[in-house]
Formats: structure tokens, C-alpha cells, sequence
């Protein structure tokens, strides 16, 4: 179930919210969550669901044993790693199997040897992110950072919690341990959480659809009629290519932050508070600090039980170099099983090191401009092996950005993809990507603060009515798009 379908907006969640908030249902809403939660992963993935509670069962039992061990560092740590290898090998069997064989294959094809049959397992929905949070779970108990929880419903919620299950962020037990036991809502609160939602809805249906539309189309992927067929590679040029992935790169921001604001949202109605996950990443001024500001829950998962545990910087330069390496190598394979990613993961780990030998240096006394555009520059050569089916699409598109295109651009031109929905998307999308709207309310406050009570008051009653009529009509026309089932993919399910 997606949190763009009506089944949700005008069904699922109304219904969910109203039983939640019924008197004498506090007691069992943690039974009733996990219901719902369990329902809408069932939605699209009702073979699945048994494999996910296996997985919730076996964290559960491994956080228990872990911690009754904990006197015992020798078991303990047995116990964890038994954890670990479980909750990998599932992800391995679901996610890698294929791309193993493939790998084997490739390998075995010039030698003249037989090639293995592919498994054709399928990739249940939201495994990378339900599998790294059971896992956090049980290191903690190890790390005795939370005791290990006695309730399989309270552990089987924090897996399974519907708004950030399939598509993050990634929540840590320990930050939400004390609301999966006790949690209080107030009217401030389920508003904000409102708001929010309503905001990542507006940012998926209006700004992320309609640019990736085009995006999808220039990258080729999609079967359409005439003037909008998809771009065959030999037909890039210069101006296709860099339109195909300036969308991607809008795309896959608003597209995956929009999810996170409305997972964000939706915990606030019923009482969780999750963590950002996305500031402005795309105003940062050096690759480290685009991390920081990119999928936080996602790289500051792996700081804390991958970069840390195997040394961090502590080790000399060339063992951070290794730790760094190894930590975008996973993590460019945690996003799929494919050597784009792993690419793409190296390619983000290579320009840490290089920031860390004299590249941050030359960086920061450069103007800030400067800065800036090389690391969008290297943010956006990086989307497109993100983007990119295979490796020679990735290939082409670099070459056609540098000039090397060998389209004729006459069948297939860039005004062919830009209509006014869609200009009005790229640029809306360019200036929400940065902290202007922040600014302007900061800008405001600072104004009004100088009024006197009456004009204050006014002021903010004003400026309220306008919030609420801006949110009312994105609301309505978020919902127009849904209702018309407007193209609504959703980047990381596939994830």
C-alpha cells in the first residue's frame, strides 16, 4: 500500500486514526497498530508477511538471549553474531541471490563452462529497511544501550510500524523505546504531524511525479507513444542528457524525502517522534558534508555499526581510507544488487578519502560557489549510476554530458519533455530544495517580533490563515493527482 493511493488517504488512515482515538482503545493500541501495520504490508506483499514475522520472532529471541548472556561476554557475543548472520543471510537470499549468479555467470561464460540457472527469488518490499532496524535492535541489547524488550507486540510494532517500514527512515529502538511503551499525544502534536504529511504528499504528487515523468522517459525505461517514447541511447545528445538527469536528481530528493516527511508525519499522529533524515543535502558544500545531510538515518546507521565498530579514523589515515571504502562499498550494495550501485557507492566513498588527503583543504579556501557547484557536480555524475539499468547506460550518459552524444537531435529534442507542469515543477523543486522557505519565516518572525500586542497578534492570526489555505490547496490538488492516478512510483521500495 502506498501513501499516494486513495485506498490510504481516504480509507486505510482515516479508519486507523479513528479506531486508535476511541475511548478505552489506549491499552490495546499497540495490539491495534501492529495490525494495521501488518494489514498494509499485506496490501502488496501478503506472501511475504510470514517471512517478515519470522524475522521479527528470530530478533525477538536473539535480543532475549543476548541479553540474559550479557553476564557471559563470550555467548553474548556468540549470540549477536548468530543475529547478524541470520538477519544477513536472509537479505542475501532475497536481494543478492540473482545478482551472485549473474556475477558467477559473467565469469564462467569465457571460460566456456556451463551457467547456473538464475533463482528468481523475488524482493519482498521495505527487506533493506525492516532487516537493518531488527538488527540495530539486537546490537543495542549487546551494547546495552536498551534492554532487551519482553513484549514480542512491542518488538514485532518497532519492526513492523507501518509509516517508516517500507521506505525508512531507519528508527533505532533506543530512540523510540520509551513511546513503544508510553506515548502522548497532543493536539500540537497530531497537527504538526498533519502538516507534515500533507507537505511530503504535496512534494511526492506535484513536484517528484511530474518531474519524473520526464526523467524516467529520457532514461528510456518506459513503453509510451510518440512524442514522449522513451530516449534510446544512441539518440542522446548533450541537452537530453543533462535534462534526463538534473530531473533524476529533483526526482529522487523530493521523491524520498517527500516519503520521509509523510513517515515523519504520520508518527506524530500516533505518538512516535522519528528523527530527520533529510537538510537540504544539496546545498552542502563538500561530499562529507553532503553525508550529513543525505539519508541520515541510512550513513549515520552505518557510521555507528559498521565505520565505528571496524576502527573509524581512530587507526591512521590509510585504515579510516579502508574503513571509508568499505563503507560505500556496502552501501551502495545495501540500495541493490547491482554493480551500478556498488559503483556508485565507491564512487561517493573515493571522493571522502580524497576530501580527507588535501581535497577538503583546497575546498573550503575556495569561493563558496565554487564549492558548491563541484559538489553538485559530483552528486549528479554519481546519480546517474544510480539511475542507470546497467553500466553502459551509465556510460552513455556520461559521455553524451561531455559532449560525446550521438543523437541527431531532431527525433528527440529537450521541448519535447518540457511543458508548463513540468517547468513549473523544476522550478518550484530548485528552490524548496534549498533552506529559502526557512529563511523567509525566520525573516518574518524577526519582523513581527518588533510590532507591538495588537499588531502582533494580527499579524500571526494572518500569517496562520495562510498556512492553512496553502496546505488546504496543496491537499486538494495532491489529492486530484491521486485521484486521477497520476504515475506514482516510489524510488526506495525497491530497496
Amino acid at each position: 500500500m502506498l501513501f499516494s493511493e486513495p485506498v490510504f488517504l481516504f480509507i486505510f488512515l482515516p479508519l486507523l486514526l479513528a479506531l486508535y482515538f476511541l475511548p478505552g482503545v489506549r491499552p490495546l493500541r499497540n495490539i491495534l497498530l501492529l495490525a494495521g501495520s501488518l494489514l498494509f504490508y499485506a496490501w502488496g506483499e501478503k506472501y511475504f508477511v510470514a517471512m517478515m514475522l519470522v524475522s521479527i520472532t528470530f530478533n525477538y529471541l536473539m535480543g532475549l538471549w543476548v541479553d540474559r548472556a550479557i553476564q557471559s561476554q563470550r555467548t553474548a557475543r556468540m549470540h549477536l553474531c548468530i543475529a547478524i548472520i541470520g538477519n544477513l543471510g536472509m537479505l542475501a537470499v532475497y536481494k543478492y541471490a540473482d545478482f551472485v549468479v549473474e556475477t558467477i555467470n559473467a565469469l564462467l561464460a569465457p571460460l566456456g563452462i556451463a551457467t547456473l540457472p538464475f533463482p528468481g527469488i523475488r524482493l519482498p518490499i521495505g527487506i533493506s529497511f525492516f532487516t537493518f532496524q531488527a538488527m540495530s535492535y539486537v546490537i543495542d541489547v549487546y551494547r546495552r544501550e536498551t534492554p532487551a524488550q519482553k513484549s514480542f507486540v512491542n518488538v514485532a510494532l518497532y519492526v513492523a510500524l507501518f509509516p517508516q517500514l517500507i521506505a525508512g527512515p531507519i528508527v533505532r529502538y533506543h530512540d523510540v523505546a520509551k513511546e513503544i511503551v508510553k506515548r502522548i499525544i497532543t493536539r500540537e502534536m497530531f497537527a504538526e504531524g498533519v502538516r507534515r504529511f500533507i507537505l511530503g504528499l504535496g512534494k511526492k504528487m506535484i513536484l517528484a511525479n511530474s518531474i519524473a515523468f520526464v526523467a524516467d522517459r529520457i532514461f528510456g525505461n518506459l513503453n509510451a507513444e510518440p512524442p514522449l517514447a522513451p530516449v534510446p541511447l544512441d539518440q542522446l545528445t548533450f541537452w537530453l542528457a543533462w535534462l534526463g538527469v538534473v530531473c533524476y536528481t529533483l526526482q529522487i530528493y523530493f521523491d524520498f524525502s517527500a516519503y520521509s516527511d509523510m513517515a515523519i508525519g504520520l508518527g506524530l499522529m500516533f505518538g512516535f517522534r522519528f528523527l530527520e533524515n533529510f537538510n537540504y543535502p544539496y546545498i552542502s558544500q563538500s561530499i562529507t558534508e553532503f553525508w550529513r545531510r543525505w539519508h541520515i538515518s541510512l550513513s549515520t546507521w552505518f557510521r555507528d555499526y559498521l565505520y565505528i565498530p571496524l576502527g573509524g579514523n581512530r587507526g591512521g589515515p590509510a585504515k579510516t581510507y579502508r574503513n571509508l571504502i568499505i563503507v560505500f562499498f556496502l552501501c551502495g550494495l545495501w540500495h541493490g544488487a547491482s554493480w551500478t550501485f556498488v559503483i556508485w557507492g565507491l564512487f561517493h566513498g573515493l571522493f571522502l578519502v580524497l576530501e580527507r588527503l588535501g581535497l577538503g583543504r583546497l575546498l573550503a579556501g575556495a569561493w563558496r560557489p565554487t564549492r558548491h557547484l563541484f559538489t553538485l557536480l559530483v552528486v549528479v555524475v554519481g546519480w546517474v549510476f544510480f539511475r542507470a539499468e546497467n553500466l553502459a547506460q551509465a556510460g552513455a550518459f556520461l559521455g553524451a554530458m561531455v559532449g560525446f552524444g550521438t543523437g541527431d537531435g531532431v527525433q528527440y529534442r529537450p521541448q519535447m519533455y518540457l511543458d508548463n507542469r513540468v517547468i513549473l515543477a523544476l522550478v518550484i523543486g530548485i528552490i524548496a530544495s534549498t533552506p529559502v522557505w526557512p529563511a523567509i519565516g525566520a525573516w518574518y518572525r524577526n519582523l513581527t517580533a518588533q510590532l507591538n500586542e495588537p499588531r502582533l497578534v494580527a499579524a500571526e492570526a494572518t500569517a496562520h490563515v495562510v498556512r492553512l489555505a496553502a496546505l488546504a490547496v496543496i491537499f486538494v490538488a495532491a489529492s486530484l493527482l491521486v485521484a486521477a492516478g497520476s504515475y506514482s512510483p516510489f524510488i526506495y521500495f525497491r530497496f
